[in-house]
């Protein structure tokens, strides 16, 4: 359970990459920078657009590193373009997709994982993935989707939930 919720995590930037490429286009489109988007905020006291891509993606990799009891990578959060966002995803999603996740521990969810902040806690694997990881990654995700939808980026439901495998 706990490695299909990080493919998701690796579905759902694919996702948001394909926002960004749109949001790209819309600013094109109509004649201004696509970085316009990266110090956009919903209210006063949000973090920028920036901020919701870096932390979404930061999220995904410390999932993937709890459930596959590894370490992720450490990306600078030093992105200035909707380009360089695009790439941290891509890395992002390269560096999911190449976890494995056949040891038994990666589906112990009893194991205990250290989750960061505040510094010196841990939680249960189950607790972590499901309490934390799954709604902390989906408050990003959906904020830079309503940051861009705001933005008058032509998205929808379709493109948040992208190419879904029906049978």
């Amino acid at each position: 359970m706990y490695a299909d919720i990080v493919r998701q995590f690796s579905f759902s930037l694919n996702n948001l990459d394909h926002w960004l490429e749109k949001a790209a286009a819309h600013a094109e489109a109509r004649g201004f920078s696509p970085d316009t988007f990266l110090a956009t905020r919903l209210a006063p006291d949000m973090l920028p657009f920036t901020k919701q891509v870096q932390i979404a993606c930061d999220a995904a990799k410390a999932a993937g590193a709890a459930v596959s009891a590894t370490t992720s990578p450490r990306f600078e959060d030093n992105e200035a373009t909707l380009g360089a966002l695009r790439e941290r995803i891509g890395k992002t999603r390269g560096w999911l997709d190449g976890l494995n996740f056949s040891d038994p521990v990666c589906s112990d969810g009893s194991r205990m994982v250290p989750v960061g902040f505040p510094p010196d806690k841990k939680m249960r694997l189950h607790d972590y993935m499901l309490m934390r990881q799954v709604p902390n990654f989906h408050f990003h995700l959906v904020t830079a989707y309503a940051l861009l939808r705001s933005g008058g980026v032509q998205i929808g439901k379709g493109d948040f939930l992208g190419a879904i495998p029906m049978v």
